[in-house]
C-alpha cells in the first residue's frame, strides 16, 4: 500500500540514501488489514504505548497495560482496548476525542519484536464489548490505516517478573493506589471514587 512520506522524511531519506529502502519497506511490509499473525501478536501482549496529538499539534505518549488479551482485534481493520481509572487528567483520551489521530506501538520485550499501528480512534461509551472488561470506563476503537513491523535490533530483552495487581479483573478486588489517599489528592477525588471510602 502507499506510504505517505512527508517532504522532511523524503529529504532525510535522500541525505542518507534510504529512499529506495523506504519505498521497498512500504511496498512489502506496510498493510491496512490485520493478518492472523498480527492478531496473535497483539492479543498475547499485556501492554502497549500510545501516541496522540492535541489540536495545537502538541503530541503526548502514554503507556497502557492490562492482562494479555486486553487489546482485541475485532475485525480486519479494527482493534479495541479499555480505558481504566487513571489520574483523571484524560490527556490521551481528550486528544483522541478531539483529533482522533493515534499511533500505537506494541513491543514484545522477551521475543524482541515490535509492531506499529497508525489509525483513527473513537471513544465508545456504550460499546457492546464493554461488559467484557471489568471496571472499564469506556472502550477505544481504532480503525487501522497502517500496520507495520519495526526493526527489532535495538529492543532490549526483558522478562516479566510480575503483572500489576491494579489491573481490574473479574471477581477480584482492585486495590486503591496510595497516591489517592495523599493529602494533596484525597479532597479532590471524584465523588464515586472508592478511595473516598475509609481504609479497612
Amino acid at each position: 500500500m502507499a506510504m505517505e512520506y512527508s517532504a522532511a522524511s523524503r529529504q532525510l531519506q535522500d541525505v542518507f540514501d534510504t529512499r529506495r529502502l523506504a519505498d521497498r519497506l512500504a511496498e512489502v511490509k506496510v498493510h491496512d488489514r490485520f493478518t492472523p499473525a498480527d492478531r496473535e501478536f497483539i492479543e498475547r501482549l499485556d501492554m502497549f504505548f500510545i501516541a496522540t496529538v492535541d489540536v495545537s499539534g502538541q503530541p503526548t505518549c502514554s503507556y497502557k497495560g492490562g492482562d494479555p488479551g486486553f487489546v482485541k482485534v475485532v475485525d480486519e481493520t479494527t482493534l479495541v482496548f479499555p480505558n481504566y481509572d487513571g489520574n483523571g487528567m484524560y490527556l490521551t483520551m481528550g486528544n483522541l476525542a478531539e483529533t482522533r489521530a493515534v499511533g500505537l506501538l506494541f513491543i514484545d520485550f522477551e521475543q524482541q519484536r515490535r509492531m506499529r499501528v497508525d489509525g483513527v480512534a473513537m471513544l465508545s461509551h456504550d460499546d457492546p464489548l464493554l461488559a467484557h472488561y471489568a471496571e472499564a470506563q469506556f472502550l477505544v476503537r481504532v480503525q487501522a490505516k497502517r500496520i507495520y513491523p519495526n526493526c527489532p535490533r535495538y529492543i532490549h530483552r526483558y522478562r516479566l517478573v510480575e503483572r500489576s495487581g491494579f489491573v481490574p479483573r473479574p471477581g477480584a478486588h482492585t486495590p486503591t493506589p496510595d497516591w489517592k489517599r495523599a493529602p494533596w489528592a484525597c479532597d479532590v477525588l471524584p465523588a464515586y471514587d472508592p478511595a473516598r471510602e475509609p481504609s479497612p
